[in-house]
């Protein structure tokens, strides 16, 4: 039973980990609904956010090895910069939407994560559909090479707002960059380079964690299981979120965390 457990939580976070709907809020309704303490294991959590982690740095690979070719080749190469050098602003444009969100995540971080409760999660899942809601029909026309420092500024600014619990990394930045008038393709694209430099930093700090305090030798094989499931489903995810970005279907989510909210709100009154 303690396998099926720990399998079916990889596929929750592997489910909801790329989508505008908050993985860590459906992490913590579940285990409000169902009282397991399982959802209090940080070792868990650092191996499941790993597994989605390698699902989308796989799809998105050849994207990474490009754009890191061409940082190194404008550095250190200066004949060749002309033609590589979209992709180097493409590099810097990722940095500089990265930046406010690792400042604040450093100084704000475990103390927002500390308030989060029933109340604020309803809340958290009501923004978010309102946000999801107003660009519903937005669908700009700027590609890669039209993103400006001052779009990935706001870009950034507005994924600070994604520390808040309960809110969606992906849902908030795809919202900004919208509304900066970015083609859905472009947007999508922006806002899983953006997850990478965020999820790298969250790592890192969860691997310390792990290293102070190891996890039980019984528990490697469930949450290897959990890694495996998170991963493969998160895959997927990823794939079903692209369609829907892309057909313009963003509206579904934003019905979805309202009535995730009215639950939320009438169920724990």
């Amino acid at each position: 039973m303690k396998y099926v457990i720990y399998i079916l939580l990889g596929i929750l976070q592997g489910f909801t980990e790329p989508l505008p709907i908050s993985s860590s809020g459906h992490l913590f309704l579940f285990k409000n609904l169902f009282n397991t303490e399982i959802m209090n294991d940080l070792n868990f959590e650092i191996f499941v956010n790993f597994g989605s982690f390698l699902a989308i740095l796989f799809i998105f690979l050849p994207d990474i090895i490009k754009l890191i070719k061409s940082f190194f080749t404008y550095l250190f190469c200066k004949k060749k910069r002309p033609s590589v050098q979209k992709d180097f602003k493409y590099c810097l444009l990722i940095l500089v939407g990265s930046i406010p969100v690792g400042i604040m995540g450093v100084l704000f971080k475990e103390k927002l994560e500390s308030l989060l409760s029933l109340k604020l999660l309803g809340i958290a899942f009501l923004l978010t559909a309102l946000f999801l809601f107003l660009v519903k029909n937005s669908n700009g026309n700027k590609e890669d090479k039209d993103i400006t420092y001052k779009d990935a500024i706001l870009i950034g600014l507005l994924q600070m707002v994604a520390l808040m619990p309960g809110i969606s990394r992906s849902g908030i930045v795809l919202v900004g960059c919208l509304l900066c008038k970015l083609k859905r393709e472009t947007a999508l694209k922006y806002t899983f380079m953006l997850y990478f430099p965020v999820s790298v930093a969250s790592m890192g700090l969860g691997i310390l964690d792990f290293i102070k305090t190891p996890a039980s030798s019984s528990l490697f094989m469930p949450y290897f299981l959990g890694m495996i499931a998170a991963c493969l489903v998160t895959y997927f995810s990823y794939q079903w979120l692209s369609s829907i970005v892309k057909k313009g279907k963003l509206w579904k989510f934003s019905i979805y965390c309202l009535c995730l909210a009215l639950f939320i709100f009438i169920y724990f009154r």
